[in-house]
């Protein structure tokens, strides 16, 4: 039951929108094509072989992963899907959830001071190891490499690594070349279900009566929906004139409120608001032009980290400029600019969000008797 509902969860979260599945029993004794078709579906969106290479890679030189582009969470959209079974035993306290929050960000300063300390020892061995790789556009061993030079005896574990990603290279170069197959079969099985689900309709609606009437009874019944027009007419007429007495009454109230807001704002500082005003379009535009900034710009990905001196810049020891690399070059100064204009951007909407909560709970404070909210 575990796994089902596991298996379930997870292709909501990817927003696998099909309701059959959701539908099945919990005991795992029906719904294998279903499975099939969730499968294909995960191969198809997430590119799962991919993601299988890209995760098993073996990796001898020492990466860092760079993403300056926006996040794309997976969501499943759409109120008329239907969700996981959920039950009120599901829920939990609040202060239990404060409790995972406060541990949580504990664990990612934790991992945050790790990540600076490896940080550190790579320097270290790209520093000591300067001058020593075959690769002059390199120069330095990688902690692989590094650790093969003072254990020997540890090539035969990397050799097993290696030839175990040549394995999964060819089957991939196999499933690809046996994808059109693959793809052709699901086709088929999709017509098959839609057959069958049109067979179910046909047999639900088959008993029900025709609401069509008969020809004796033509003229009666194109008199009565005459006289259903007409009052479905004047219903109409009706309610347009209510929505525009509404709208009327809306337009009135508005214009009120931003009369009497316009004196409030002439009694207080109009400049300094006016010029918080100017600040927030100004940061406004530079989000959304950072936002519509060509995406090639954008990088993602791994890049391999190579060491680079202040006095290297420019030409090696022996005379050799560095700058004829075989990729293109990634510094660090030019991701740390990306990061924090990103870092603003998260800043701004945090600060939004915060107020626009903040007026949430002040209004349910509002309609609570007896009860005193001191805010943090």
């Amino acid at each position: 039951d575990a796994q089902v509902r596991f298996v379930k969860s997870a292709l909501w979260y990817y927003g696998y929108g099909r309701p059959e599945l959701y539908g099945l029993p919990c005991d795992g004794s029906a719904g294998s094509r279903e499975l099939l078709l969730a499968f294909s579906w995960l191969l198809h969106r997430l590119r799962l072989p991919e993601r299988l290479l890209a995760r098993d890679r073996v990796r001898t030189g020492d990466e860092a992963s760079v993403c300056t582009c926006e996040d794309d969470l997976p969501c499943s959209q759409g109120g008329s899907e239907v969700a996981p079974e959920c039950s009120l035993e599901d829920q939990v306290d609040v202060r239990y959830l404060q409790w995972l929050s406060g541990r949580l960000r504990f664990q990612w300063q934790s991992l945050h001071a790790l990540h600076q300390e490896q940080c550190k020892l790579l320097h270290k061995i790209h520093l000591f190891t300067s001058g020593c790789h075959m690769d002059k556009i390199l120069g330095h061993f990688s902690v692989t490499e590094t650790d093969l030079v003072r254990r020997p005896e540890n090539y035969k574990q990397l050799l097993e690594l290696l030839e175990s990603e040549t394995m999964q290279l060819e089957a991939f170069l196999e499933w690809k070349q046996l994808e059109q197959v693959y793809w052709q079969w699901m086709e088929a099985v999709l017509d098959d279900m839609s057959e069958e689900g049109s067979l179910c309709k046909a047999q639900d609606a088959h008993p029900r009566k025709s609401p069509l009437p008969k020809t004796g009874a033509c003229c009666h019944w194109a008199g009565s929906l005459v006289g259903k027009i007409d009052r479905l007419s004047t219903d109409l007429t009706s309610v347009r004139d209510q929505l525009q007495e509404l709208v009327a009454r809306r337009k009135a109230a508005w214009h009120e409120k931003v009369k009497t807001r316009e004196e409030e704002l002439q009694k207080e500082n109009f400049c300094s608001t006016a010029a918080k005003t100017q600040e927030a379009v100004e940061l406004k535009l530079l989000d959304i032009t950072h936002r519509c900034a060509p995406t090639e710009k954008r990088m993602h990905g791994s890049c391999r980290l190579v060491f680079r001196s202040r006095d290297s810049t420019g030409k090696t020891g022996i005379g050799r400029s560095v700058s004829k690399e075989p990729v293109p070059a990634v510094s660090a100064a030019e991701v740390i600019r990306e990061l924090q204009v990103r870092k603003g951007s998260l800043e701004r909407e945090l600060r939004q969000l915060q107020e626009e909560s903040r007026q949430r709970m002040d209004e349910i404070a509002r309609g609570l008797d007896g009860v005193i909210c001191v805010s943090p």
